[in-house]
């Protein structure tokens, strides 16, 4: 089984290249593979027929992904599948000082492999083995989540891990004295409502599409607005973009927001809760009380908001299609009296 050369995601572009009005930021594998008995014929057939589609990827930090033909980008940034699930999901959204509840409750929102699924569980059981969690993962495509496990892409994770990674992907749900694990396969912008109407709300979200560029249906003020019914009001959401539209869907939603550390690049990520000067969580066994405050937004992060790149991704009855998502925008923008986004941008390459 080969490897090809990473093809980088969009915000692994050259600086020069990239606009804040999307996320184009500057910045051998054992072929055996387990088939259980519930694996059936067609979705063997169907892993056959998609190969090409699933050729692993190798990053940085040793890790494996994919590249996705459909939205011509990769799943995860060449600087190391891995470690962007661990620093822009598990940290920003305080897994590890929460890991001491007794339950925690994760929504993955575009699962893809199952890495923010994978680096959360591998934490939260490192600090405390007892802590019940209960994740619900969104994905289109369960090929996606197969084929991580038929091309071996956590063969050096917690075997128990695998495992479980294993079951999800083929069973879509997991069950045990310490997990309830259920990944639900569909268009997201459907599935979310059903996500809300169970009750469920999570202590943390990951919310992980492709680029907005790509991928504008899941990052409209309609979408996140449900994602963000399904935040407790002491959770945090958290995704690798900071693009304006975004950061304004979040902020439409009733979510203050701030900056995480950029990961493999120079632009940051985004976090996102309820209440706006920072809010107290309890984490610990004890319920002792930690006043967290979401990091600051820089004066540039500040006034790009204030640009046209702000101008939000509309989706009114969560039905359009991506081409007139971006037209709706785009005529937004142009009747906007916004400032340029290219007016802010020389700005602040004089300043810098």
């Amino acid at each position: 089984m080969g490897l090809i050369p990473h093809q980088p995601r969009v915000e692994d572009t050259p600086h020069a290249a990239r606009e804040w009005d999307g996320d184009l930021y500057p910045n051998p594998i054992p072929a055996n593979f387990y088939l259980p008995s519930s694996f059936d014929l067609n979705s063997i057939k169907s892993l056959q027929m998609n190969d090409r589609d699933f050729i692993p990827q190798l990053t940085a930090d040793g890790s494996l992904t994919f590249f996705s033909q459909e939205f011509n980008q990769s799943f995860h940034s060449s600087y190391g599948a891995k470690q962007e699930s661990y620093f822009q999901y598990v940290v920003p959204t305080l897994l590890i000082e929460k890991a001491l509840s007794p339950v925690l409750r994760l929504l993955d929102v575009c699962y893809g492999l199952g890495y923010n699924t994978a680096a959360a569980i591998q934490k939260i059981w490192e600090i405390n083995p007892n802590c019940y969690i209960e994740i619900i993962g969104l994905e289109l495509n369960p090929m996606v989540p197969q084929a991580a496990i038929k091309h071996n892409v956590f063969e050096n994770w917690n075997t128990e891990l695998i495992e479980i990674l294993r079951i999800l992907a083929i069973d879509r749900q997991v069950q045990t004295e310490s997990l309830k694990a259920t990944l639900i396969i569909g268009n997201a912008r459907d599935k979310i409502k059903d996500v809300y109407k169970s009750c469920f709300r999570a202590d943390a979200i990951f919310l992980d599409p492709f680029s907005p560029p790509q991928c504008p249906h899941l990052w409209t003020i309609e979408f996140i607005k449900l994602i963000s019914q399904c935040l407790q009001h002491d959770g945090l959401l958290a995704t690798y973009s900071c693009a304006a539209a975004v950061r304004t869907a979040l902020l439409t939603a009733g979510l203050s927001i701030g900056s995480t550390p950029p990961f493999g690049r120079k632009a940051p990520g985004t976090v996102a809760g309820f209440n706006v000067k920072g809010y107290t969580t309890k984490y610990s066994t004890n319920f002792n009380s930690c006043l967290y405050q979401l990091p600051a937004l820089s004066q540039s992060e500040k006034e790009h908001l204030q640009t046209r790149a702000a101008v939000p991704y509309r989706d009114p009855k969560l039905i359009d299609s991506p081409s007139l998502i971006l037209k709706r925008r785009e005529i937004e923008q142009q009747a906007s009296d916004l400032e340029p986004t290219s007016r802010w941008r020389k700005r602040w390459l004089r300043i810098s």
